[in-house]
């Protein structure tokens, strides 16, 4: 089996066992990229915090997390795309950003994906019956044009909230319009009226210049005066918490 296709098989094992709690070895230095597109390249650090080399392939997507690393569509290029990492070691990743036209009033996301395959158990452990797991992170790249209006820690005050009824018929959704050119994503949210408070615990993200619905698990017709209270993620990972009144 040639070394690509390996490693895809690896990605599709990987996906199956998302379930089991785990934790690969080879980590992120951040949760989130920002790509400013006047820049040639950005750079990313991993580190393999374990006693063992890991081998490590790296891809981009749009957001497609069950695209292969071949046929994965994202106008960057990451190198280098495959590499051993010895124990307690760091690689720094180079992102090129290729040139494609992308929008230049607002940002654009795409997908950072590490895959960390341990190594085959030697010695006596090989002949052994033993299962390698391989675990997958990814994490979110924003794409920046230069001179955008505004700045991404002001953009969460302007979001604008409203219930609207969910598109499944059953009870309501937060609608979030977002005005500004730049994404917001959410570590937490919840809808407060009338004493009660209905939760949102996966986040989200509020699309630029753009309307998002995100579910609130339990939420129906609510009282007036509710508000919905937030905690977006900055450039830096830090929480940006924030409160709005909800229209209706």
């Amino acid at each position: 089996m040639k070394l690509p296709q390996m490693l895809t098989t690896s990605l599709v094992l990987a996906g199956a066992l998302a379930a089991i709690p785990a934790h690969g070895s080879v980590i992120i230095d951040s949760t989130r990229v920002i790509y400013p597109l006047d820049e040639r390249e950005v750079t990313v650090r991993l580190t393999n915090d374990s006693k063992s080399p890991s081998l490590v392939q790296v891809w981009i997507d749009d957001g497609d997390p069950d695209a292969r690393p071949d046929e994965a569509k994202a106008p960057f290029v990451v190198t280098p795309p495959i590499f051993r990492m010895s124990a307690q070691k760091a690689q720094t990743l180079r992102l090129i950003y290729t040139g494609d036209t992308l929008p230049p009033d607002r940002e654009s996301v795409y997908w950072l994906n590490v895959l960390d395959i341990p190594p085959r158990p030697s010695g006596g452990q090989a002949k052994a019956n033993t299962l390698r797991f391989a675990f997958r992170t990814r994490i979110k790249i924003f794409a920046r044009p230069a001179r955008l209006e505004g700045t991404p820690e002001s953009a969460p005050a302007q979001l604008r909230w409203r219930l609207v009824d969910a598109p499944d018929g059953k009870g309501q959704a937060l609608q979030v319009s977002n005005p500004t050119p730049y994404h917001v994503s959410f570590s937490d949210l919840s809808v407060h009226a009338g004493g009660r408070t209905f939760s949102n615990e996966r986040g989200g993200m509020a699309a630029p210049e753009g309307i998002t619905l995100l579910p609130v698990p339990g939420l129906d017709a609510v009282a007036d005066g509710a508000k919905v209270q937030f905690t977006a993620i900055s450039d830096y990972s830090a929480p940006l918490p924030g409160e709005a009144p909800l229209a209706r």
